[in-house]
C-alpha cells in the first residue's frame, strides 16, 4: 500500500464504536486500515492528543458564488480545516441560489477542484428561495445535494411547506429549516426584551421561531418526512422537540456554539458582532439549550458560519447583517464551555461533531471503522488558546469570541488520508 502512515500514542475517541482508549490508528490509500497491514509505514507521534473521527459541520455559508468578498470556497474550507472540520454542508443561499440541478452540479465541480475539505451542498427547498414553488428534489439529489433548505428565507405558507416535504420524502432528502415567522419577527434586530428596548432597536420575539417549529412538528407528523430545525435558540423550541420525541415525530435540531455560550446581554457590549438570526436569547434559553444537549435531545452542534465584511458589520446594530463566523472558534469554545465546564463528556462532544450529524444526514463519515474514509480531527483538549480572529484563515472577522481564552486547540485535520491542516511529526524514540 502507498500513502500509508500510523498514528501512535493518541487517545482515540470514536463514539461510533464506543471507543475511548490509547491505540494506534493506521491510514493507507485514503481509508482506515489495520495497523498490522502496514508494518513498514512511517509512525507519527499523536501522544497527548485526542484522535477523533473528522468533524462535520452541517451548517456553513461559503458565500460562493456571488458574495466572494465575504468568503469563498478556498478561504472557507481552509477555515474549516483549521477549525478541525473534515466535512462541511454548504448552504444554498448563494448568488444565484443553488435551486437547479445544473447549479448544484457546477458547485460540486468547483468544490472538487478548489476545496481543502469535503464540501457537500444543500439545495434550496423552493425555487429562488421565494417560498412559492418546490424545487425538483429528485433531480437535485442526483446532482449532489444532501439536503434541502431555504435557510434564512423560511417558507411561510404551510401548504407550500407540506408540498416541499412530500417532494423531499420522494427523493429521500432531509429538510433543514430556519424557523422564522416573518410577521412576528417584523424586521427586528435582536431578541425582544429589555436589551432591545435599552439599545433602541426592534426586537424579535421567541415566538417567531417557536410558531414555525410547532408547524414543522405537525407537518412532519402528517407527512412522515424528517425535518431538522436549524440553529434553535429558545426554551420553547426545546419543549417542542421534547414533545416531538414523545410523539415519535421525526423532528431534530442543531445548536450553535454562540447560542450555547452567549445571551442577548452580549449585544450591549459587542453590538453587531453579537447580531445573528435567530437572535441570542435569555439565560433561561441558554440553560435549556445546554440541557437539551446533555440529555441527548439534540445531538448536533453546527456553527452557522456566516461571514460578512467589516464594512457591513460596521453599519450598526439595526442595519448590519445577521451572522457571525464560527468555524475556527467552535472547537475551543465548546471544549471550554461544555467539556471543561462539566456539561458534556469528551465523548459526547465528539459525538455532536461526528456521529450526530452523520446519522441525521445519512453520511458515511464520522467514524474510524476499517475501510471508512480516513478523516481525522486531532486536538489537544487542555492546550490554552486565545481566540484571535485576525489570524483566521477565513476572510471575515465577525466573531464575538475575540480575546476569549479557552482550553482546547485543533492540531491537525485529515481528509481522506490527506493533511488539510497541520501535520504530525514522525515518531522519535
Amino acid at each position: 500500500m502507498t500513502n500509508a502512515f500510523i498514528l501512535r500514542g493518541g487517545r482515540v475517541v470514536d463514539p461510533a464504536s464506543n471507543e475511548d482508549l490509547i491505540r494506534d490508528v493506521a491510514v493507507a490509500n485514503g481509508v482506515f486500515v489495520p495497523p498490522a497491514s502496514v508494518p513498514d509505514a512511517p509512525v507519527l507521534n499523536a501522544a497527548g492528543l485526542v484522535v477523533a473521527p473528522g468533524f462535520l459541520d452541517v451548517h456553513v455559508h461559503l458565500r460562493d458564488p456571488g458574495q466572494t468578498a465575504k468568503e469563498d470556497v478556498v478561504s472557507g474550507t481552509r477555515a474549516a480545516a483549521a477549525g478541525g472540520f473534515a466535512t462541511v454542508v454548504a448552504m444554498p443561499n448563494t448568488l444565484p441560489p443553488l435551486d437547479t440541478p445544473a447549479r448544484v452540479a457546477a458547485f460540486v465541480a468547483d468544490c472538487h477542484a478548489r476545496a481543502v475539505v469535503r464540501v457537500l451542498p444543500s439545495a434550496t427547498l423552493t425555487l429562488g428561495r421565494e417560498g412559492r414553488e418546490p424545487t425538483d428534489a429528485i433531480a437535485l439529489k442526483a446532482a449532489g445535494a444532501v439536503a434541502l433548505t431555504d435557510d434564512g428565507a423560511c417558507v411561510q405558507d404551510a401548504a407550500v411547506m407540506r408540498r416541499c416535504l412530500l417532494a423531499a420524502r420522494a427523493a429521500g432528502l432531509l429538510v433543514t429549516d430556519h424557523c422564522e415567522d416573518f410577521a412576528l419577527a417584523q424586521g427586528g434586530a435582536i431578541r425582544a426584551g429589555p436589551v432591545a428596548d435599552a439599545l433602541g432597536v426592534r426586537g424579535i420575539p421567541a415566538q417567531a421561531e417557536e410558531v414555525i417549529a410547532a408547524r414543522n412538528l405537525l407537518l412532519a407528523r402528517e407527512t412522515g418526512q424528517p425535518v431538522h430545525l436549524q440553529h434553535i435558540s429558545t426554551a420553547g423550541t426545546v419543549d417542542i422537540l421534547r414533545r416531538a420525541r414523545a410523539l415519535g415525530v421525526p423532528l431534530t435540531a442543531e445548536i450553535t456554539p454562540h447560542h450555547l455560550a452567549l445571551t442577548v446581554e452580549a449585544c450591549r457590549t459587542l453590538g453587531s458582532q453579537a447580531k445573528m438570526n435567530p437572535p441570542l436569547g435569555t439565560e433561561a434559553d441558554r440553560q435549556a439549550l445546554l440541557a437539551a444537549l446533555a440529555e441527548g435531545l439534540v445531538t448536533v452542534i453546527a456553527t452557522d458560519h456566516a461571514p460578512h465584511t467589516a464594512e457591513e458589520k460596521a453599519r450598526g446594530l439595526a442595519a448590519a447583517p445577521f451572522g457571525i463566523i464560527g468555524l475556527e472558534s467552535a472547537v475551543p469554545v465548546c471544549l471550554e464551555l461544555l467539556v471543561h465546564g462539566g456539561v458534556l463528556s469528551l465523548r459526547q462532544l465528539v459525538a455532536a461533531f461526528t456521529t450526530g450529524p452523520a446519522t441525521l444526514f445519512g453520511l458515511p463519515y464520522g467514524t474510524l471503522a476499517m475501510g471508512a474514509p480516513a478523516d481525522l480531527t486531532l486536538f489537544d483538549p487542555d492546550a490554552e488558546v486565545e481566540i484571535r480572529p485576525e489570524t483566521f484563515a477565513s476572510k471575515a472577522r465577525n466573531c464575538p469570541f475575540a480575546g476569549w481564552r479557552c482550553r482546547g486547540r485543533v492540531m491537525a485535520t485529515l481528509v481522506a488520508g490527506r493533511w488539510a491542516f497541520g501535520q504530525l511529526k514522525e515518531w522519535r524514540k
